[in-house]
């Protein structure tokens, strides 16, 4: 009988390696029957995982881990790999507050001896790894999949890897022919080549890492573990950079899975016989929004181009994709490209709109630095997923971005309240003459509780939209940048405080931030990003710089990586709901 659950017994690494070959194929089936069980019940990355799993038993066959290195690109192909290393008890708990997390980790096992959770780190990180093993026998062994080929540092690593004569690397690259949407591009093209030539016709025609100075093998079927163990272990009596080519298929074993492999990427909990049901949410997420006005901005003006360093779903582009497929780049996990691509667009006269994760552009930030503000030419970032990552956690953590562009000259940042205000920074950003920048969270919009309306809104002009009655002790006005306006208006109701949507970090509102600091004791600002060199930063410069004697508290996130979980209960930890932004204030009232 298969184990029930991951928490039964499933070899360990030094028990696999006593195995026969044969006897893999009966342990993949349970584990990818575990594997099922419990993604289904927490959710997270099914199809790539259910992808390699005869894959990952044949590496912790060969190979003897943990004193031999296996890094994982991206890190979300790793949840056999975890069971398989001691973690199936812990499950249960993926993505959770204080439970697994969802990618590879450092502080979680020695199996895991590098992180990440971002592509086309593994090649760069094993090099060094085996640089440093070379002379004591051991391997490093980086396995690259869903579309962690396609980026820029990959070729990088692999381009500083062909120039050793000697060195223990195996690069595992595995081929399925997806990222998250479908893989595209000259490389895509190439690697079908090396997979449906004959062999004959492979002898004549060398591989692109072969041309880089590695040695390269392939194609292997990636479900055939005998197969894939011979491979490895040629692999690892040669002391030669090399890359082997395992075929695999994304959600394999899970009929839903195998034929959209896209949904089940990243699905939340499931009921396995049923597979991922669509949802009916009362109202839309912020990316959802931004899907909806791109598409509409675009129907009136035929110089827009939407630009996504391949995350076409979750930034809401699908439909944009359809409906004007020849504005549409899908610039693969290729970040700096992307955003010096949209620049080049905009010298060309079009609208270029790069919708992008907060913790994705931190990988293009000297190009829009560099490409696009110190050329002032006209390209919107749409940024994603900025402030708490959610199950995502620390590798996604949307903290960094304020500090980050409120710095750079000619760039105008935005952090919308709303759904419709977040289409407004929107507008405001595509009629701008110069780079501009609109920052929002993935999460649902908050509920419509206030008078829409259509008109442009005034550039660097924030809102005060409650006014204190002054009937407390000290008189406190909230500065809320972004959707923590609504935590701000329920603790300003306990506090009997002024609150203002700011709106603007750059340009900050200085006339609304000095008139508030005269006529209040305390400021506070709030915002879901780093208070370090954030928005509240902003104001406490400009406060020193006409030496007013307001008191100011900045709240916003700490000087921490922010770990996996719900997105509400960790900003609850971080004391950014109402409840805590009033224990926050109330204390900071009577220390000073």
């Amino acid at each position: 009988m298969p184990p029930s659950d991951p928490s039964s017994s499933f070899p360990t690494p030094a028990q696999l390696r006593d195995l026969d070959p044969a006897d893999l194929a009966e342990v993949a089936t349970d584990l990818r029957s575990a594997l099922l069980r419990s993604v289904s019940r927490t959710g997270g990355h099914l199809a790539s995982n259910l992808g390699v799993v005869e894959l990952t038993l044949a590496l912790h066959h060969v190979f003897d881990t943990p004193r031999d290195a296996l890094v994982w690109d991206v890190g979300h192909q790793c949840y056999a790999h975890k069971i398989l290393t001691g973690r199936g008890p812990a499950m249960a708990t993926l993505r959770k507050v204080g439970g697994l997390s969802g990618f590879t980790s450092r502080d979680e096992s020695p199996y895991d001896p590098f992180g990440a959770g971002h592509a086309g780190t593994a090649v760069s990180a094993a090099v060094g790894i085996a640089m440093g093993m070379r002379d004591d026998g051991r391997h490093a062994v980086a396995i690259v999949g869903d579309g962690a080929l396609s980026a820029g540092m990959t070729f990088e690593a692999l381009n500083h890897a062909g120039s050793f004569a000697t060195l223990p690397l195996v690069v595992v690259l595995n081929d399925n022919g997806m990222s998250i949407s479908p893989a595209l591009g000259a490389l895509h093209q190439h690697l079908r080549g090396l997979v449906e030539r004959d062999a004959s016709a492979r002898a004549d025609h060398r591989s692109l890492f072969e041309l880089l100075g590695l040695r390269y093998t392939g194609p292997i079927d990636g479900h055939d573990a005998e197969a894939l163990v011979a491979a490895f272990r040629a692999a690892k009596r040669s002391r030669a950079p090399q890359v082997l080519h395992v075929v695999t298929q994304k959600g394999r074993g899970y009929a839903p899975a195998e034929a959209d492999p896209t949904t089940y990427h990243g699905p939340g909990p499931f009921d396995l016989a049923v597979g991922v049901a669509a949802k009916a949410a009362s109202r839309p997420s912020f990316s959802q929004v931004f899907g909806q006005w791109v598409c509409d901005a675009a129907a009136d003006d035929p110089a827009i181009v939407a630009i996504t360093p391949a995350m076409r779903e979750g930034s809401c582009l699908v439909d944009f994709e359809r409906r004007f497929p020849a504005r549409f780049v899908d610039a693969a996990i290729a970040e700096q490209h992307a955003v010096t691509l949209a620049a080049g667009l905009a010298v060309a006269g079009m609208r270029p709109i790069v919708a992008i994760y907060s913790t994705f552009l931190q990988r293009g930030y000297d190009q829009l630095v560099h490409d696009v503000c110190l050329q002032n030419l006209p390209v919107l970032f749409a940024i994603d997923r900025a402030g708490i990552a959610g199950g995502d956690g620390a590798t996604h953590l949307g903290a960094f971005d304020v500090a980050a562009l409120r710095c750079v000259p000619n760039l105008l940042l935005m952090t919308p309240a709303d759904g419709h205000e977040c289409r407004r920074m929107l507008a405001l950003g595509l009629d701008h003459d110069g780079p501009s920048a609109v920052r929002y969270p993935r999460a649902v919009v908050p509920a419509d509780d206030g008078v829409r309306t259509d008109q442009p809104l005034a550039l660097g002009r924030g809102v005060v939209v409650r006014r204190s009655t002054g009937n407390r002790p000290a008189r406190v006005a909230l500065l809320a940048f972004g959707p923590l306006l609504h935590a701000a208006m329920e603790a300003a109701e306990a506090l009997d405080a002024s609150v203002a949507n700011m709106r603007f970090v750059k340009p900050l509102d200085e006339a609304l931030l000095l008139d508030l600091a005269a006529t209040h004791e305390v400021l506070v600002t709030l915002e879901e990003a780093s208070v370090i060199g954030g928005a509240g930063a902003a104001c406490a410069e400009r406060i020193a710089m006409e030496g007013l004697p307001v008191r100011l508290l900045r709240l916003g996130l700490p000087d921490v990586f922010i770990g996996h979980g719900d997105r509400g209960e960790l900003l609850a930890l971080q004391g950014l709901d109402a409840a805590g932004i009033v224990a926050s204030i109330r204390a900071f009232v009577e220390r000073h």
